[in-house]
């Protein structure tokens, strides 16, 4: 399935250097986290402390009609608050009160900060903690930070999980935990395989408050997604063991991934492949029907989402396609190497980004597939280039073996498009 004139599949990329680069980055902002996170947990809110140009990113990106009612908001820092005319932890108590009487469905608030509240230095964590005695025990108020200034936006779930983890119930149970929002469908999936495996596993971020799961030192943690890597330090803080493993995208990561839980809690070979083998044969059917556009195509990967190095696997392995270069905003070896490992040597692996340097390898390359963050699509659109949104494989589900022919398709479909165009 691989390109055996460009890819050395004896070698991986484990051990290859990698190049770093700081400079002018093109990044989306951490408030982005709430649009998957507010469906997820269905009896929490998420209250943004922040610009009307926070509210309205949060409005456009959700797609939110006006009549509708969401689980999240935006308290609108004036210029009045900005100047510090006003008590602005006056200004929190007064809406947070206003709200919870408008909406006593809600058991979780979360005042989230943003580039204008962490400009003026506005203690959100002190505000969390008053706020949580004056409402408890009926409603439990955090606080992290969605900011965009320092991190890629898929970092928001990292900071909201991680501030979860303080309160997170004690545990002595061996049980497995799966950190990371999935899609209801996905981790109903997952659940199933589990069971039948006879693997006690538990999520986070749970459905509803009263289902948190527990943590302690028998706890062992399988990560869904790559990009939570303070959530991660904040459990293996609390006693509970990191199983590395491939992330479960296409066939392999997601055997792989499901190996590593079963082999922890001692499932036997014969339990393991009778409970895998048809959702494999599904996975590899489907894939198969896309890797035929994909097959020997190359594929350049901007850093966006830190999903680049288990896609970029998945890619490489499971559908016949060459990376040219795989970029990730952060490369985290504890948590990406089983996936740098099993890709095969010759991409040149990146980590942060000089946009203009980074733009310069992808024109010389021309890749037949590029996948980019949204400011970049469009221009290299209008050079000749086919390209992938990377947010668009945040949004949609793309785990587990009944999802590895969509996620394989993906990718298939601008190639296509392209293909037809030009017919």
């Amino acid at each position: 399935m691989n390109h055996p004139a460009v890819i050395d599949t004896r070698k991986g990329c484990l051990d290859a250097p990698v190049l770093r680069q700081r400079g002018q980055r093109e990044v989306f902002c951490g408030l982005t986290g709430i649009i998957w996170l507010h469906r997820k947990m269905q009896d929490a809110f998420f209250l943004v402390v922040g610009s009307r140009t926070c509210a309205h990113l949060l409005q456009s990106a959700a797609g939110v009609m006006i009549f509708a009612e969401p689980r999240f908001g935006t308290a609108i820092m004036e210029e009045k608050d900005l100047a510090g005319l006003a008590d602005a932890q006056d200004e929190i108590d007064r809406e947070v009160g206003r709200l919870l009487e408008r909406r006593p469905d809600i058991r979780q608030l979360f005042l989230v900060g943003s580039c204008p509240s962490e400009v003026i230095k506005l203690d959100l964590s002190r505000a969390a903690e008053r706020l949580t005695k004056a409402h408890a025990p009926h409603v439990r108020v955090l606080s992290y930070s969605g900011s965009g200034i320092e991190t890629t936006f898929t970092q928001g779930e990292d900071a909201c999980l991680a501030a979860m983890v303080p309160v997170l119930p004690e545990t002595a149970a061996r049980d497995l935990l799966i950190v990371g929002a999935l899609p209801d469908v996905v981790e109903d999936q997952f659940a199933r395989l589990f069971a039948e495996l006879g693997v006690p596993v538990r999520f986070l971020p749970a459905r509803r408050r009263d289902e948190a799961p527990g943590v302690g030192p028998n706890t062992l943690i399988l990560l869904a997604q790559p990009f939570l890597g303070d959530t991660a330090a904040a459990l293996e803080g609390r006693g509970a063991t990191h199983l590395a493993a491939p992330f479960p995208f296409g066939d392999e990561g997601t055997t792989a991934w499901l190996k590593a839980a079963a082999d922890a809690f001692g499932v036997d070979a014969s339990t393991f492949d009778r409970v895998t083998e048809a959702p494999r044969t599904r996975a590899r059917k489907a894939i198969a029907a896309a890797a035929t556009t994909l097959r020997d195509k190359t594929v350049f990967f901007f850093p966006d989402s830190q999903l680049e190095i288990p896609l970029a696997r998945f890619l490489a392995r499971e559908c016949g396609m060459i990376p040219l270069e795989v970029g990730t905003p952060y490369l985290h070896r504890g948590h990406h190497g089983p996936d740098l490992a099993l890709i095969p040597a010759g991409p040149v692996i990146s980590e942060g980004q000089d946009v203009d340097l980074q733009l310069e390898r992808c024109r010389a390359a021309r890749p037949d597939l590029t996948v980019c963050g949204l400011g970049l699509a469009n221009p290299l659109e209008a050079e000749g280039l086919a390209t992938k949104w990377a947010i668009e494989l945040v949004f949609t589900p793309v785990h587990g073996y009944d999802q590895a022919g969509d996620l394989a398709g993906l990718f298939a479909r601008p190639l296509r498009r392209r293909q037809a165009v030009t017919v």
